[in-house]
C-alpha cells in the first residue's frame, strides 16, 4: 500500500540498522514531547546459525574427518547480508541531510500522533533486524505433512529510525519466511533489496521521502519536493530505477515469486534450500511493464493466468492487464471511463469479468493546500461505483459502471459469475468511516458485504454477512474467481491490531443472519495478522473446500514472544493443531502466502 525515513539521530551521527525501539504503549493518543531516546536491543539468532552467501545454486558440503586433507584456504567473498563499510558522506550529502533535519524538526515535525513514529512504531510494530535461517521449536502438536513449503509474509520494517512524520505504509519491505519440511520449521527475515533500500543502506541514511506521511500540507510538500529535487541533481538517486518499497504482498505466477508494492515494479525473490531469502531484482517482464502494478494480482488456478492493474494520478487513471500462464505480460487496456483518480488497492475477477471499485478515496489536493492534510483523502460527495469489464477485453468498449453509494472497499475477497454470466457476485469488506482509512485506522469498521450485480437489469443488491469488524480475509486459493462458500477473516481489535480469526459461511448470507461459523480469539494481549488457507490435498478435486489449515503469525505482547499457529479450518473453533515458537518476534505486517515446495523448486 505504498503508492501514495530520516533518522532520529542527527545526520552527523552514523545511523544504524534497527533492531527495536523503546516501546511505548500503542494506545497512547498524544506524544509528550518531540525529544526521543531510543534503545538498541540485540535480537541475535541461535549461536549455531551462520549467515550464508546467496548463490544461484546451493550444494551441501560433506563432513570432513580427521584423516582427510584440509583444503587450501580460499579468499573470502563478503555476503550481501553482512554489514558493509559505508563511504564517508560527501559535502553535498551532509548539507542535504542537514536540510532534511530542518524540515523534520521545524517545518513539518510529527505533531499528529498518528504520524508520530513513537506511536506508529510502538509495541510489536517496532522494526527488527534481519534474521538468517534459524531453526524453530514446535511447542504444541505437530506440523501437518501437507505443510511442505514456506509461509512468507510481507510487511513494513523501516531501515532507519524515522525522525519526521511516519505512516505505517512507509516502511521498507521485510519478508518473514517460515520454511517447513518433514515437520521441522526454519524462520528467516530479510529485507527486500529494492533500489530504495540499497541506495539508503549504502549511504547510511534516508534519501527518499516518506510518501504517505511526508507531503501533508503545501509547505511540507514544497520543502520535501525541493529537497528530493536537490538529491536527484546531486546524483543520490535515479528515479528510473524505481523508488518503491515492495512492502505489501507476495505473488507466485509464471514460475516466479514476487514481492509487491503498488508504487513500483515487482521484485523477484527466491528461497534457498536452507530457507534463506534472496532478492533477484526488479522485474519488468521483458520491458512490457514500464510502470507500477497492484500489490494484489489475482491468480486463476485453473488457467495459471494472473490478472492485474495499475492506477495513477494522470489519465488513464486505471489500466488493466494480465499475464499468461508462462508469465508473459499481455497488452494494456487503458480505462478512460474512470474520470477521476481513485485509490484502487484491490479488485476481483470471475471466469468472465474483472471487477473494479471506484471508491471515495482519491487525490485531494485542496486538503493538502488549505487543510494541511494528505494529498490522498476521502471525498464524501463522490458516489462509489463498481466497474465490470470482460476478463479478456482488448479495449474498454464493454466496460460498464454501476453506482453503489457508500460502498468503499480496500480489499476484495472473491467474486464469481451467476446466471450464465448475466450476474456477478462479489464479497468484500466495506470500509465505514472511510475518511479515517489512511490515518485513524482505529476508528475504521470493515463490514463484510455480499454484493450482487444484475448485468441485464442494471440492479445492484447488497447484504452484510457479518456485523463484526473484519478485514484481511482470504479463501481457499483454488476457488478464486469461482463460487466459494468459506471465508477466513481477521478480527480488528481495532485495526491495525488483529485479535483473532473467524470463519464465514457466505451461503448463509441469503438467510439475513450473521455468517460466522467458527472463531479463534488469540487471548489477552495476543495479536496476529492476515490468516492464510492451505489446502490439505490440493491435487484432489473431490476434497471439500474447507479441508485444510489456517496459518498466521501471532505475537504475545505480555511475554514478547511470537509463534506460528496452524489451525484446523474445518473445526468449529478453528482448533490449534500446531504451534511453533519463533526464535524472535515477528512484527505485525500485511499480506502473505504459502508456497509449496514443488513450486519453490520451479522458481526461475
Amino acid at each position: 500500500m505504498d503508492s501514495f525515513s530520516s533518522s532520529f539521530f542527527s545526520s552527523v551521527l552514523p545511523p544504524k540498522l534497527l533492531t527495536s525501539l523503546a516501546i511505548i504503549p500503542h494506545k497512547s493518543t498524544k506524544p509528550t514531547s518531540f525529544s526521543v531516546s531510543s534503545v538498541r536491543i540485540e535480537e541475535k539468532p541461535a549461536a549455531n546459525q551462520d549467515l550464508k552467501t546467496p548463490t544461484t545454486t546451493t550444494t551441501s558440503t560433506p563432513t570432513r574427518t580427521a584423516s582427510q586433507p584440509q583444503p587450501k584456504p580460499q579468499p573470502r567473498t563478503q555476503s550481501p547480508y553482512l554489514p558493509k563499510k559505508r563511504a564517508e558522506p560527501t559535502i553535498p550529502t551532509i548539507i542535504l541531510n542537514a536540510c532534511d533535519d530542518i524540515i523534520n524538526n521545524f517545518i513539518d515535525p510529527p505533531l499528529k500522533y498518528y504520524v508520530d513514529p513513537r506511536h506508529v512504531l510502538s509495541d510489536n510494530f517496532a522494526p527488527v533486524d534481519e534474521l538468517p535461517p534459524t531453526e524453530c521449536e514446535v511447542v504444541q502438536g505437530s506440523l501437518p505433512s501437507c505443510l511442505d513449503g514456506a509461509y512468507i509474509r510481507n510487511g513494513p520494517n523501516p531501515q532507519y529510525l524515522p525522525r519526521g512524520p511516519y505512516h505505517l505504509f512507509d516502511g521498507d519491505g521485510m519478508l518473514h519466511s517460515i520454511k517447513i519440511s518433514r515437520g521441522r520449521a526454519t524462520l528467516c527475515s530479510r529485507y527486500v533489496r529494492t533500489y530504495k533500500y540499497t541506495i539508503e543502506n549504502e549511504a547510511g541514511s534516508p534519501i527518499l521521502p516518506n510518501v504517505f506521511s511526508g507531503f501533508n500540507g503545501l509547505t511540507a510538500s514544497a520543502a520535501r519536493g525541493a529537497l528530493s529535487a536537490a538529491r536527484l541533481l546531486a546524483g543520490q538517486f535515479n528515479p528510473v530505477n524505481g523508488i518503491g518499497l515492495a512492502n505489501t504482498n507476495l505473488a507466485f505466477f509464471g514460475n516466479r515469486l514476487y514481492a509487491l508494492g503498488e508504487s513500483d515494479l515487482p521484485y523477484a525473490i527466491r528461497l534457498t534450500p536452507n530457507g534463506d531469502i534472496e532478492t533477484i531484482g526488479r522485474h519488468d517482464f521483458d520491458g512490457k511493464l514500464a510502470m507500477s502494478m497492484t500489490a494484489h494480482p489475482k491468480l486463476d488456478s485453473d488457467t495459471g493466468e494472473a490478472f492485474a492493474f495499475r492506477y495513477g494520478p494522470v489519465p488513464p487513471f486505471l489500466t488493466y492487464f494480465r499475464f499468461a500462464a508462462n508469465g508473459k505480460k499481455q497488452p494494456n487496456v487503458p480505462i478512460f471511463s474512470m474520470t477521476r483518480p481513485s485509490f484502487l488497492h484491490d479488485f476481483a475477477i470471475t471466469k468472465k469479468y474483472a471487477v473494479f471499485a471506484d471508491i471515495q478515496i482519491g487525490m485531494n489536493p485542496m486538503e493538502m493546500i488549505f487543510g494541511g492534510g494528505s494529498p490522498v483523502g476521502a471525498d464524501p460527495a463522490k458516489v462509489c461505483r463498481i466497474g465490470i469489464i470482460p476478463r479478456y477485453a482488448t479495449d474498454e468498449s464493454q466496460m460498464r459502471w454501476f453506482e453503489v453509494p457508500g460502498f468503499n472497499i480496500i480489499h476484495a475477497i472473491n467474486a464469481w459469475d451467476e446466471e450464465d454470466g448475466n450476474a456477478v457476485v462479489m464479497v468484500a469488506p466495506n470500509i465505514l468511516s472511510v475518511e479515517h482509512t489512511l490515518d485513524r485506522t482505529d476508528l475504521v469498521h470493515a463490514l463484510v458485504e455480499k454484493v450482487r450485480i444484475d448485468l441485464r437489469a442494471g440492479i445492484v443488491t447488497r447484504r452484510p454477512i457479518s456485523a463484526r469488524n473484519l478485514d484481511f480475509a482470504v479463501i481457499n486459493p483454488a476457488y478464486m474467481a469461482k463460487k466459494s462458500r468459506y471465508v477466513y477473516a481477521a478480527v480488528g481489535d481495532p485495526m491495525p491490531k488483529i485479535s483473532g480469526v473467524v470463519k464465514l459461511d457466505v451461503s448463509k448470507g441469503d438467510e439475513r443472519r450473521d455468517c460466522i461459523v467458527a472463531t479463534r480469539i488469540y487471548g489477552p494481549g495476543c495479536y496476529g495478522g492476515e490468516p492464510f488457507f492451505v489446502a490439505r490435498d490440493p491435487e484432489n478435486p473431490e476434497t471439500e473446500e474447507d479441508d485444510g489449515y489456517v496459518v498466521s503469525y501471532v505475537h504475545d505482547e505480555n511475554t514478547g514472544e511470537s509463534k506460528f499457529l496452524v489451525m484446523d479450518a474445518k473445526s468449529p473453533h478453528l482448533d490449534i493443531v500446531a504451534a511453533v515458537k519463533l526464535p524472535r518476534r515477528v512484527p505485525y505486517g500485511f499480506h502473505g502466502l504459502f508456497v509449496r515446495q514443488a513450486d519453490l523448486d520451479k522458481l526461475l
